[in-house]
């Protein structure tokens, strides 16, 4: 869109007063004055997380880590996702949906138009290092990679799922890379991506960096080692209940040793953390001949827990798109919780305000800078949330307070009220037919700036 949410919303002539209220933001304060200063900025980015599965959510699996960061950071209550691995990550590095480039599902080839200003890009022209480890997915090998699209360095694999071991794509292809170039590594998956990004930490840059860490748990296949399925044994009915929990105190572990890197560099309090998962939790998974039969006899019967959210990974429901979120930035922002819905595409527009980009051209964000409300320097907005995702299978927006889902096949809609009924319980199209049509059309609206592949 070439314009903010606020500017749509006043083009369409819209009333904020007919279908919401304001969102609100609880205590999140700033200890320092921000405006002057560039922090390093590392994004750590779990893959199949769900809502539940951190122990600061209440979780019986072990994050430690994770909950030390959210108890003395800035906790997001409505943080969304796309509900898919690539959309998300997409969104992520354009601050743009990303239906605009046609990408509503994990996807291949070429992802990015040729002159697209990607986070990465954005940041190194602001000043900073820049580098990835872990998992790329928004394009192929070998012209659709990480450098090209602004890391000064990569290492990790580029595609989909891979097999934690052998580190093979599903269909037996070749992944793993340093700088774009394929490798053979030994070692666990988490294991080698923890690696890289204390390498990079350590490599103490002259410059303030942007180190995007992308994990591969708690994403099937998993196969972890005894030290940590072991904390588990007999916790869980299912063993993949039990593969899931290890794999996710595995990573939480290796977040814990990022950390240590960067208080043991003296980088600690020049940094800000942030974490996030890429979408909802997968309930379940099984196949006997991908990764070369290795999974035929363990399948995954039971993975994730999005409770009490609705819905599962893949689907536009609360479960499916709303997760774990937390920032982290000591000395900076003091501790407090963020209520107010805050979008992935908004990550983008916030990182390049602190970092001092300049802007050339409009880059077309749908996103917004949300530091305001992560600093806690309003507890406020007058703007009403608006939200947008698009699938294969539906569509959904959310305005303030209301969500709109209509599904492509009949184009059936359902409305949530989630002031009331945050679980989607109970639909109520039915009962506001007008509202339903209002919803509609600003539906269409953002339909039309999306791209078909």
């Amino acid at each position: 869109m070439d314009c903010t949410r606020r500017d749509f919303l006043l083009a369409m002539g819209v009333s904020a007063a007919s279908l919401t209220a304001s969102k609100q933001v609880p205590e999140a304060g700033i200890g320092a004055d921000a405006d002057n200063r560039r922090p390093n900025i590392l994004f750590i980015l779990a893959d199949d997380l769900g809502w539940a599965d951190v122990g600061y959510q209440g979780s019986e699996i072990t994050t430690p880590n994770i909950d030390r960061l959210a108890g003395e950071g800035v906790r997001f209550e409505q943080h969304y996702v796309m509900p898919t691995c690539t959309p998300t990550r997409v969104g992520l590095m354009t601050g743009q949906y990303p239906s605009r480039f046609g990408v509503t599902t994990p996807a291949y080839g070429k992802i990015f138009d040729d002159d697209t200003v990607t986070l990465a890009s954005a940041l190194r022209d602001s000043g900073y290092s820049t580098s990835i480890s872990g998992k790329w997915h928004m394009g192929s090998p070998p012209e659709y990679v990480p450098r090209k699209y602004g890391f000064d360095t990569s290492y990790g694999y580029f595609h989909g799922q891979i097999d934690p071991y052998t580190h093979r794509y599903k269909t037996g292809d070749r992944s793993w890379h340093r700088n774009d170039q394929f490798i053979e590594e030994q070692g666990h998956v988490t294991d080698l991506i923890t690696n890289e990004a204390v390498r990079v930490i350590e490599s103490e840059p002259q410059k303030p960096f942007f180190l995007y860490v992308a994990y591969s748990v708690p994403h099937y296949p998993l196969d972890e080692p005894v030290e940590w399925t072991s904390m588990y044994e007999g916790e869980f009915e299912e063993p993949s209940r039990q593969w899931y929990a290890a794999s996710v105190t595995h990573m939480d572990s290796g977040v814990g040793r990022i950390v240590d890197a960067l208080e043991r560099t003296g980088q600690r309090e020049e940094t800000l953390l942030v974490f996030v998962s890429d979408n909802g939790a997968q309930k379940s998974w099984r196949d006997d001949k991908q990764y070369d039969g290795r999974y035929a006899n363990k399948p995954h019967n039971v993975l994730g827990d999005n409770r009490p959210l609705r819905g599962w990974k893949g689907q536009v429901y609360e479960g499916g798109i709303r997760v774990p979120a937390l920032a982290n930035w000591p000395g900076t922002l003091q501790k407090g919780k963020v209520a107010a819905p805050v979008h992935i595409v908004d990550w983008m527009p916030t990182f390049c305000q602190l970092a001092g980009y300049n802007q050339d051209r409009d880059l077309n964000w749908d996103g917004q800078d949300v530091w305001p409300l992560i600093e806690g320097q309003t507890t406020t907005q007058v703007d009403p949330c608006m939200l947008y995702w698009k699938t294969p299978n539906s569509s959904a927006l959310r305005y303030g307070d209301w969500k709109l889902i209509v599904f492509n096949s009949d184009e059936k809609a359902e409305l949530y009220d989630l002031a009331a009924d945050p679980y989607e319980k109970q639909d109520l199209a039915q009962q506001h037919p007008g509202r339903v049509a209002d919803l509609k059309v600003l539906l269409e609206e953002l339909r039309k700036s999306d791209r078909n592949r």
